[in-house]
């Protein structure tokens, strides 16, 4: 993917794509906005879902610079529906790390920028799960190997410096992320527990508490979505356990902070985790956008996709302008989908 980036970059076939590529504008996705400690860590692999509040800032600017405006989702979806405004960015942030009021609150209110924060029910009273958190945990102290529970049988896994966490990490997620939710934090819990990781301890460090939300959520530049109870991937789920999922995490928002939320982010968001049936029981739940980790840029033949739209990932492993330059033209994202402006399925 770097190289990819810097072969646009460098020819400049970014700039001549863009005219068609670039669309109407783009929904970021962002986690954890907070200084990079972990920068001499070979052993990170959920750097990805963290950056820096120089970056962020740098691309706020960089975002304006270009001549977008950054708008609500609100916003968003009314200029996709009667195709009118300049083009826009939308920038949300899911799970609700504390980080997000302490670092990235302060840059969007000095610009007075607005902001979509998509909260997973359970985490704000500190009973959720950020299992792939606990099971880098678990990795870093496992050596020189890991032993998990696969369907009865042991697998032994390498963890005897860096690079070998690393792959046995890569391993180990892409097996749990293809299993049962329930069963996929049963073994989670396991390690956890064998390596002494709190999940609740861990869930009260790092997400806000229902205090703090409010105050997030009464700055006027403050969106508050759903996203879920559990932060389940609703594709693996029942439809009865869907629905329930999505409806109860906006009753609570409800109750909690006064305003029902219209807005959702699907936990994961990939494909394998929300399709179209996801998409059809969000609208049918009074949803009025939902959005994937699907890459890609809004175009007008999304206003009939409000429910089931792209977003672009600041990731924390690609922190330079040069490479937001780039996702601001659409090109890569147009190349990744074979030039398919829609994905709804």
């Amino acid at each position: 993917m770097r190289a990819a980036l810097t072969g646009l970059h460098l020819t400049g076939a970014g700039r001549l794509l863009a005219p068609y590529t670039q669309g109407e504008g783009l929904i970021f996705t962002l986690h954890q906005v907070c200084p990079d400690e972990e920068k001499d860590r070979a052993f990170s692999p959920n750097r990805i879902l963290k950056v820096t509040p120089d970056f962020l800032e740098a691309v706020l600017d960089q975002v304006l610079e270009a001549g977008l405006d950054v708008v609500t989702l609100d916003e968003a979806a009314d200029r996709l529906t009667h195709g009118e405004g300049g083009r826009f960015a939308c920038f949300t942030f899911d799970d609700g790390y504390r980080d997000n009021l302490q670092y990235a609150l302060p840059l969007f209110q000095a610009r007075q920028l607005p902001l979509t924060l998509y909260v997973p029910t359970d985490y704000p009273s500190g009973n959720g799960e950020l299992w792939w958190l606990a099971l880098e945990a678990a990795f870093a102290k496992a050596s020189p190997e890991i032993l998990v529970d696969r369907d009865g049988d042991v697998w032994r896994l390498p963890t005897g410096n860096d690079a070998d966490k690393s792959r046995s990490y890569e391993r180990i997620y892409w097996w749990l992320r293809g299993l049962d939710e329930r069963r996929m934090r049963e073994i989670v819990q396991a390690l956890a527990t064998r390596y002494g990781i709190d999940l609740a301890e861990q869930c009260r460090d790092l997400i806000m508490t229902w205090d703090e939300l409010r105050v997030m959520a009464a700055d006027p530049l403050v969106t508050i979505g759903a996203h879920t109870k559990d932060h389940f991937a609703l594709a693996k789920l029942p439809v009865d356990e869907a629905v329930e999922q999505i409806v109860e995490s906006a009753d609570r928002l409800e109750t909690e902070l006064g305003v029902r939320p219209v807005h959702f982010a699907y936990p994961y968001g990939d494909p394998g985790s929300a399709g179209t049936r996801e998409f059809a029981l969000t609208e049918g739940a009074g949803v009025r956008t939902a959005v994937t980790t699907r890459k890609g840029m809004l175009f007008p033949a999304h206003r009939d996709y409000l429910t089931a739209l792209p977003r672009v990932s600041l990731n924390g492993e690609f922190q330079k302008l040069s490479y937001t330059s780039l996702y601001l033209t659409g090109a890569p994202f147009a190349i990744w989908n074979g030039f398919q402006q829609v994905d709804a399925a």
